[in-house]
Parts: structure tokens; C-alpha cells; sequence
């Protein structure tokens, strides 16, 4: 057995070892002072406040495409108005989300509410009465039969392109909702006013791609043509943007789909660069990253693999050639408020690029 030679141990000063910080709450008097506090300390708290760094590097940087992949029931969880902050501020340049996400979203700018779920609720009785349980909250099926009027609408109206993407579908619902609800907020409304794009890639998973898919049928009982959905629009269009920027970061809420589908961006154009020979398609890769979600990796899911695995993909910047990324193992509901809102207060509006 090794035994240590006293004469052998370090100085933690010499090898500029960084010092950790007791957290002084009566030291603290905002919540980027709790977040940077946090940074000093150990644990969650210390990935906390790195990832509140990250956030500030992503929205200080000009030329930064940030991208915002979400999954999971948020708008649900009442985190709608956080993502709205994020639009608003300018904080994210695309957003990439399950249908879901959008569709609860889109009952709250409706000027609907989700309820507490009871703590004797029994779901068989929360079936029969029409209320739709996610984990503790009530999603009443009413407010889904109103909304899908609201999609009715656009879809039958005249503003919409000769064939349809996830995209352009979020557009024109946001824009109705401009409309007929001015002073609501929402991520749709948010991103139409901010003209960022929402891309949902699994449409089709969803309420909102149910209510397509039944406006489809009622036009072919009709003796109509359906209408046209073609889902390679939107991942051009995306790839498109991020070839455009010098510098890309994406902050990912969960993981699913939306977080692979905005990570795939770089293999996709490196395929398409190698395999097709387009000279045009330069690949690209993430320089920053931040990631809340509780999934370790060891499990081999998508949703917990790390930053760095992505890097083998070609997916992310190595850090020492300049990456920067923070994963925090977290319930979103209580990190995603507190970053944004530490960062809210270190940079109220992102300056862009001139």
C-alpha cells in the first residue's frame, strides 16, 4: 500500500486551485447575487450558477444563434411566461418544442387556466368528468374543444402557404392570437411578435397535430383536397439559419426530440457537405450550451446524454478550442426561473448584432 509523502503535497494557491465561498445570505440581496453566490459553492448549487454564466455568455454574445429546445409539460407547469421573458428579451433566435408544449401554451393566451389536481383524484372519475391529469395539474378537455376553434380558424383561413410546416402553421397561429387576444402573452404571440421561429418536429404527437389531422378528414368528407404538410421545410429552414450565424448556442429544457433535432443540425449539413457534395453546406457546431434535465446519462437515454458525448457526433465545439456548456440536474420548474432571472437582471435586453 502507497503511503503519502508529506513532502509531496501541493499548495492549492500554487496550483491556482479556485477557492470555494461560504453563501452568505445576508450578503445577498438579488437573485443574480444568489446565482453568482451559488457559482462559489458545491453541488447543484455550483452547476446552477455555472449555468447562469453559460445563459450570460450565450445572450452577451451578438453574433450567437441561441436556440431553445423544449420538452415535457411546461406551459402545463405554468413556465409559459418564463419562455415568453426569453422571446421578449431577446434572449433566443428559434425555438424548437413538442406539439404539446405549444398546444397547453396555447389554451393559457387563450385566457384559459390549468387547475390543481385534487389530492383524492381518481383518474378514472378525471375521465368521466373530462379533465386530463399531468402529474398534479388538470388540463380540462373543454379548454382543448376551444382552442382547436382557434386552430379551425387559421386553418381555413386564406394566409396560410400552399404547403404547410410546423413553422409556418406556429406563425399563423401566433399572428391570429395577436388578433384576437392583443394584450394576451404566450409563446406563440411572443414569438410571432418577435418573428422567432417555432419548429415542432414531432407535429403529428400532439393535440395541435390531432386538430390538423381532423380538419384533413372533414375536408376530404367534403370531396376536398387535405391540406399539405411537409415536415423537410422546417429542417432546411433551420439549417438554413444556423449556417447563417458565426456562433451558435442552444439551452435545452428536457430533451426528447427537440433537443436532437436542433443538435442534429451539424451532422445533417456535414452529410449533406461529404455525401452530396453541396459546397454550399458548411457544417456548423454549438460553441455554448446549457441543459436543465434530471436524466444522468448511464441510463443511454438521448435526453441525459452529455455535451460531451455530442462532441464525437460533431455536434459541439470541444472546450479547448473555445465550447462553453453547463448541464444541471434539475426539475426545470425551480432552475429554468431562477438563471433566467439572475440573467434578466445581469442583461435586460440582449444587444444584436449590427
Amino acid at each position: 500500500m502507497s503511503i503519502r509523502d508529506p513532502q509531496c503535497h501541493h499548495d492549492p494557491n500554487k496550483d491556482r486551485l479556485t477557492p470555494l465561498k461560504p453563501l452568505d445570505l445576508s450578503a445577498i440581496t438579488t437573485m443574480d447575487e444568489l446565482l453568482q453566490g451559488y457559482g462559489n459553492t458545491a453541488f447543484g448549487a455550483r452547476r446552477l450558477g455555472e449555468g447562469a454564466d453559460v445563459l450570460e455568455a450565450m445572450v452577451r454574445d451578438p453574433d450567437c444563434f441561441t436556440v431553445l429546445t423544449l420538452s415535457g409539460a411546461m406551459t402545463v407547469a405554468k413556465m409559459g411566461l418564463v419562455i415568453c421573458e426569453m422571446i421578449d428579451r431577446g434572449y433566443i433566435d428559434a425555438i424548437i418544442s413538442t406539439g404539446a408544449l405549444m398546444t397547453h401554451g396555447l389554451v393559457e393566451s387563450a385566457g384559459y387556466h390549468h387547475y390543481k389536481a385534487p389530492d383524492e383524484a381518481n383518474d378514472k372519475q378525471l375521465f368521466e368528468q373530462g379533465y386530463n391529469r399531468v402529474y398534479d395539474t388538470l388540463e380540462p378537455e373543454i379548454n382543448l374543444d376551444r382552442v382547436e376553434k382557434i386552430v379551425q380558424t387559421v386553418l381555413e383561413g386564406d394566409q396560410l402557404p400552399e404547403i404547410l410546416s410546423s413553422r409556418t402553421l406556429s406563425h399563423a397561429i401566433g399572428q391570429q392570437l395577436h388578433i384576437t387576444h392583443p394584450h394576451g402573452r404566450g409563446p406563440l404571440i411572443s414569438a410571432y411578435r418577435r418573428k422567432v421561429p417555432i419548429y415542432i418536429p414531432a407535429l403529428t404527437d400532439s393535440e395541435l397535430g390531432l386538430d390538423i389531422a381532423v380538419h384533413n378528414h372533414r375536408l376530404r368528407k367534403a370531396g376536398n383536397d387535405p391540406l399539405r404538410y411537409d415536415p423537410f421545410l422546417d429542417l432546411d429552414d433551420y439549417a438554413r439559419r444556423a449556417q447563417q450565424a458565426k456562433r451558435l448556442g442552444i439551452m435545452t429544457i428536457g430533451g426528447g426530440v427537440p433537443r436532437n433535432y436542433a443538435q442534429q443540425v451539424g451532422p445533417y449539413l456535414e452529410i449533406r457537405a461529404h455525401r452530396s457534395g453541396e459546397k454550399n453546406a458548411k457544417p456548423v457546431r454549438f460553441q455554448y450550451g446549457l441543459r436543465i434535465c434530471p436524466e444522468p446519462d448511464h441510463l443511454g437515454g438521448l435526453s441525459g446524454c452529455t455535451y460531451r458525448e455530442g462532441i464525437s457526433w460533431g455536434k459541439f465545439i470541444p472546450p479547448d478550442e473555445g465550447g462553453r456548456f453547463a448541464e444541471i440536474f434539475s426539475d426545470a420548474t425551480i432552475a429554468w426561473p431562477l438563471l433566467v432571472k439572475a440573467v434578466m437582471e445581469r442583461i435586460p435586453f440582449k444587444t444584436q448584432a449590427t
